[in-house]
């Protein structure tokens, strides 16, 4: 149907270049809502009417004349009926809709995949300060981050996925402090302990890995701990290195890798936050008032200019952001996301103000952001807000051994990014349909079970030979439709930077799936049908498997319950 649809796709485009020549149309196709209006609409001849002043119905004539006249049409459609205002509905040859079996078969793990075009993108995510261990947020930042880096590589992107945090700034001096009280015999309500302190456990751990002269390695850094408790400047760099390597471990719990690590610190050290100052200042985008610098950042569309250095003489905290940016943009990235918390949204317009004022080049709108709302954890019909390993939240790991990895990897991005999400620890674990990742990869370990036995009892295993022809069935075109939507899906979620819509088609083809196991027997007596059907699952296997990749989830060969029911009679 990939191949159908593109014929059809490039006849749309002649019949309207020459019912409109001059008209910018884009030739699409969509789904209607309804299954009854057919498989494919085109909605072309109510936006020509609103161009040229035109009946609506009286274009979508000439285009359903036009249509039928083209070869494509002729080889693909069933029937071309105008409803309703001016759509154009289409409906497909049975073989249209077959052929996506053979094409999914064909390409395996590529189906769906776009060749690679040589264009750059960076996607920062995660970006903890190490602090204590990962909450939560930043599980839905990974979940998020990772699956649009999976998205986008579909789309022939060259990604590279980045971690930036900061070793040296106020939280960092208090996590160092933090540890030195607990190295001295203090803890969490003391008198003499800080107000400011961390309280969790892992403050415990640390002073005393740190007091037995303990080596630790992250990813990015690596530290041999003196062992002297007034070792302030040592104590820093071993809690850092060790909450590093604490998110490292988290990260690998969770499936998600990193390419590159950036310091903000480095910013400061190689003269690139003055850099940049100077830059705007150059450019005549600063002015001095009350004793502090300002960036013009009105005459690009803030709503009040914004403080740049203030009378101490330190730097606000959206400079270093507009100088990484700028160094985002030096390194060759064609496209930057950022994946932050809601509470970044006030920076967005400062931080791209301060990249047009700067005059290198960098195009407006540029980065762009996914912002996410936070996550609230349920357990037992209550909200748990506190982890006693980190003091004062959930942590990653908590959600993790709570539930397992694929839990949290998929319901973290079940959702859009920006809306409240609740995440409910009995559902994740419940093994029924109420649980959509169990539902997704029910159906899966389902499909596999009947092919081994179709293996079993002698079944010809060239399943790119069968017969599509005889897949005639409702339930089996349904299923055909929703495996031919998968690329346009994927092209569509990158664009959109929404990994929440893979979700949402994993659990449509799960359903059209499970109907059409409900409604048919695939190891039938009839050798060339249950061929034929075995293809048919074969490729729903391999479209669940590849959709569950992008997001970082198993796709099980079997599952524990119901076993007696995994195979139809």
């Amino acid at each position: 149907m990939i191949q159908a649809k593109q014929e059809l796709q490039d006849a749309l485009a002649r019949v309207l270049a020459q019912i409109a020549p001059d008209a910018a149309v884009v030739a699409a196709f969509e789904s209607p809502k309804q299954a009854s209006h057919g498989d494919l609409a085109v909605t072309a001849a109510m936006q020509l009417a609103r161009a040229h002043k035109r009946n609506p119905r009286e274009l979508a004539q000439q285009l359903v004349q036009g249509l039928r006249a083209e070869p494509a049409v002729q080889r693909w459609v069933a029937d071309i009926e105008i409803a309703g205002p001016g759509f154009v509905n289409l409906r497909l040859q049975p073989a249209a809709r077959q052929a996506v079996v053979a094409e999914v078969l064909d390409a395996g793990v590529r189906f769906g995949r776009r060749a690679a075009h040589g264009r750059r993108l960076m996607v920062e995510f995660v970006s903890a300060n190490p602090t204590g261990p990962l909450h939560v947020g930043h599980g839905r930042q990974a979940a998020l981050g990772d699956s649009i880096c999976r998205l986008f590589e579909t789309q022939g992107w060259q990604v590279q996925r980045e971690f930036y945090y900061n070793d040296a700034g106020v939280q960092i001096a208090t996590l160092a402090q933090s540890t030195q009280c607990r190295i001295q015999g203090l803890k969490p309500g003391d008198a003499q302990w800080p107000d400011a302190a961390y309280n969790g456990d892992y403050i415990g751990d640390i002073a005393t890995d740190f007091l037995a002269g303990s080596a630790v390695q992250a990813d990015d850094r690596q530290f041999t701990a003196s062992g002297r408790p007034d070792d302030l400047d040592g104590i820093r760099q071993f809690a850092v290195a060790y909450l590093r390597h604490e998110q490292d471990l988290d990260l690998q719990a969770f499936g998600v890798h990193f390419d590159h690590y950036f310091l903000e610190s480095s910013l400061y050290a190689q003269g690139k936050v003055d850099a940049t100052v100077a830059r705007l200042q150059a450019a005549g985008k600063t002015y001095e008032h009350e004793g502090a610098l300002w960036l013009r950042s009105t005459d690009y569309g803030d709503d009040k200019d914004r403080v740049m250095r203030k009378g101490d003489g330190t730097y606000t905290y959206f400079v270093p952001d507009v100088a990484y940016h700028i160094d985002k943009w030096e390194r060759g990235f064609d496209k930057v996301i950022n994946v932050q918390g809601t509470d970044h949204h006030g920076t967005i317009a400062r931080v791209r103000a301060g990249l047009q004022a700067a005059g290198v080049g960098i195009p407006q709108g540029w980065p762009d952001y996914v912002l996410h709302k936070m996550v609230t954890v349920m357990k037992g019909g209550q909200e748990v807000k506190i982890s006693k390993r980190a003091g004062s939240y959930v942590t990653l790991r908590d959600l993790i051994d709570w539930t397992s990895r694929d839990a949290v990897r998929f319901f973290l991005i079940s959702r859009k990014a920006d809306t409240e999400f609740v995440f409910d620890v009995d559902l994740a674990l419940k093994a029924n349909d109420e649980n959509p990742v169990f539902y997704v990869q029910y159906a899966h370990a389902r499909i596999c079970s009947v092919l081994a036995e179709y293996t079993r009892q002698g079944g010809n295993p060239d399943l790119r030979g069968a017969d599509l022809t005889r897949l005639a069935a409702p339930t089996e075109q349904a299923l055909m439709l929703q495996l031919a939507a998968y690329p346009d899906m994927l092209a569509a979620a990158a664009t959109d930077h929404a990994p929440h819509d893979v979700a949402f088609y994993l659990r449509d083809l799960a359903a059209a799936f499970h109907s059409y196991y409900a409604s048919e027997r695939f190891l039938v007596d009839d050798a060339e049908l249950a061929r034929a059907r075995m293809a048919l699952l074969s490729a729903t296997r391999q479209v669940l498997a590849n959709a569950l990749e992008l997001i970082g989830v198993s796709a099980p060969a079997s599952m524990s319950r119901d076993t007696a029911a995994e195979v139809p009679a």
